[in-house]
């Protein structure tokens, strides 16, 4: 039994191997790097053959991987779904050409109606296992929409279609399990996502918490700063949160508790870090490049867009920190045992050269879907020229299998969520909601806010962050566009929004992870993370009111716009730690040191805010920053007044 087990085992490690190899060369390919190629040149041919023998290769995986039980004897029904599996994806990547000439998305054969079906199926059972219950119960209650649209009531009904009919949308045409999401996975993600891995199997993760310790470990609270730097980077190229906690989580946790962190604090700066990741430039754990295929826009716009409102949460975690960790009086770890800022570039020089390499074809060059595979080529290259980190075959194989498990988990993901594209397109229901969800607004743009944040939120509880995106791009975007806000905020504003359930309660995923590493109270741990966190509640107002935060106009703007932010940021995070240039709230308890930090976190807000004309309020900006301050300073004589009191 054993040996049929371990068997098995390695029969799906070598399947996953292969997967991820096949799959990269077909990605390759469908970029033309191979065009002079005499095997693959033949096969692709158009490139429904190539989004077809993707799903070939990637999606049987799911069935294997993640078995029906942990009993082996569950192997053959394991295998016999993972065989169907193929057997329809190949008949469809046999069919390409035939389906696109003939139309069969509206009138198709029966046995391709019957193949339809089948694979609609076994994909929303790939889903149920990798993507959970949440997804799944969504995306199936979505894909069935259709057949029953026209029999449900007012604002939720729509244009009915048979169930073959549905059947033959969901899976031939291009608007359904092959629409944007699919397509962008396809084109873009899947060499950022192999370079992503790649980094992290090179030990590229180890550096970069080595390097934040060099920077960052002697400071005050340094081992937090570390974590937020390390995990930060490291989230951005997995781009799963819970991943990166129970990932880099294993080692900053511990050194912040070792600091002098609390353990509920430790673990909550690992989930805000964690789930800060996915905002920040300049892979933004891959979502940028969906948003980009949505927006119809080059990936750099993405990045540039992004990168204020990630430095402000980032920074505002950074002040936070600083805050704790002075009224508490924690010290930064000493020199000697740090590790050396110098060697410490010299071991892992190539890391930087392959993220210089990325980013200079991204944003100079503009090669967004060659540049992943050259700086990973680059990267593989230098690997094995380091003695240090030279791969052997046992390493080699470990990163195929690891890029398979990652390419059939987001494949999965993007197949399923674009059941939903699919059914909202074909009934045109989505047309009906953003109908709905401005008439409920009205004219009031903060309300309209208020109500796709909220709607946000929830619809993102349960989801992976890229399936949340992706979800809400599609359901609540339009709503917020045509509600006359600009396209590239509202998906930033989406994507802010529907991942702060990881460090939210009751939900708070990212959160809870951490907890399990620190062995501290889950609920408690959301709620730090949740105050450690809560800029991230703010800054997507800031940049939808103020879009110079986007990069959206002047330099001028931006360069004005940000100072303000990062002015209010450090009188917010200074009354949440009760700690603000220099000054520390020592008295919590007294209605007067409330009052003052009330006042004082108020008028960091006041200071923040963008030209409230923008939400009809005709309030000057002048004279709302001159109040933030006045408020603000009165805040800190209150308290200082109080310490005075005390100490006489």
């Amino acid at each position: 039994m054993t040996n049929s087990g371990k068997k098995i085992s390695n029969t799906i490690q070598w399947l996953s191997g292969g997967a991820a190899i096949a799959s990269g060369f077909l990605a390759m390919d469908s970029l033309r790097l191979f065009s002079e190629s005499p095997l693959l040149g033949n096969i692709i041919t158009v490139q429904n053959h190539y989004y077809y023998a993707l799903l070939s290769l990637l999606l049987p995986l799911c069935f294997l991987i993640y078995p029906t039980t942990s009993d082996s004897r569950s192997i053959w029904l394991d295998s016999v779904l993972s065989f169907l599996t193929f057997a329809a994806c190949s008949f469809f990547f046999l069919n390409a050409e035939t389906m696109l000439d003939y139309g069969w998305e509206f009138s198709a054969p029966s046995n391709a109606i019957w193949a339809s079906f089948m694979l609609w199926a076994l994909i929303l059972e790939a889903l149920r296992r990798s993507g959970g219950m949440v997804l799944f119960s969504l995306v199936l209650i979505f894909s069935l929409y259709p057949i029953f649209a026209d029999k449900l009531p007012g604002s939720i009904s729509g244009m009915a279609s048979s169930p073959a009919e549905t059947a033959s949308y969901h899976i031939m045409s291009i608007e359904s399990i092959l629409g944007l999401p699919f397509r962008a996975f396809a084109e873009l993600v899947i060499g950022f996502l192999i370079f992503g891995i790649a980094l992290q199997h090179t030990g590229g993760g180890k550096f970069f918490i080595d390097l934040a310790l060099a920077m960052f470990g002697h400071v005050r609270g340094g081992s937090a700063k570390v974590a937020i730097v390390s995990s930060g980077l490291m989230g951005s190229m997995s781009g799963s949160v819970i991943t990166n906690v129970l990932t880099t989580g294993q080692m900053t946790i511990p050194a912040m508790q070792k600091n002098g962190f609390e353990k509920e604090y430790a673990a909550g700066v690992e989930a805000c870090a964690s789930t800060g990741g996915v905002l920040l430039p300049p892979i933004m754990g891959s979502t940028a490049f969906v948003m980009a295929t949505f927006l119809n826009v080059s990936y750099t716009n993405v990045a540039l867009a992004a990168a204020v409102p990630a430095f402000l949460y980032f920074f505002g975690l950074f002040i936070q920190v600083d805050a704790y960790a002075a009224r508490k009086g924690l010290k930064g770890t000493p020199k000697n045992i740090l590790p050396n800022m110098r060697k410490t570039l010299q071991q892992g020089w190539f890391y930087i050269a392959a993220f210089i390499t990325l980013i200079f074809l991204l944003i100079f060059l503009q090669r967004e879907a060659i540049a992943p595979f050259i700086a990973t080529g680059m990267l593989l290259f230098l690997n094995q020229v380091s003695a240090k980190h030279r791969w052997d075959l046992s390493k080699a194989g470990s990163f195929l299998v690891a890029t398979g498990k990652l390419l059939m988990e987001l494949l999965t993901i993007m197949a399923g969520v674009g059941l939903i594209v699919g059914a909202l397109s074909v009934t045109g229901l989505s047309g009906t909601l953003v109908n709905d969800l401005l008439f409920l607004a009205g004219d009031s743009v903060l309300l309209l806010l208020l109500m796709g944040a909220f709607t946000s939120f929830i619809l993102g509880i349960g989801m992976t962050v890229t399936a949340a995106y992706v979800f809400l791009a599609i359901v609540l975007a339009p709503a917020l566009i045509q509600g006359g806000l600009d396209p590239m905020s509202v998906h930033l504003f989406i994507l802010y929004w529907g991942m702060l359930s990881f460090i939210t309660p009751p939900v708070a995923l990212g959160a809870f992870a951490a907890a399990s590493i620190a062995e501290s109270s889950a609920l408690a741990t959301g709620f730090k993370a949740m105050r450690l966190g809560s800029i991230i509640y703010f800054i997507p107002f800031f940049f939808v009111l103020e879009p110079a935060l986007i990069m959206s106009g002047d330099l001028e703007k931006t360069v004005f716009a940000t100072v303000r932010v990062v002015i209010g940021i450090i009188f917010i995070a200074g009354s949440l730690q009760h700690y603000v240039l220099g000054i520390g709230f020592l008295d919590k308890k007294t209605s007067l040191a409330v009052f003052g930090r009330a006042l004082t976190g108020f008028g960091g807000g006041l200071i923040a805010l963008p030209s409230l004309e923008v939400i009809g309020l005709q309030i000057a900006s002048s004279t709302l920053l001159i109040s933030g301050f006045v408020i603000a300073l009165i805040g800190i004589s209150l308290s200082l007044q109080k310490r005075e009191s005390a100490n006489n």
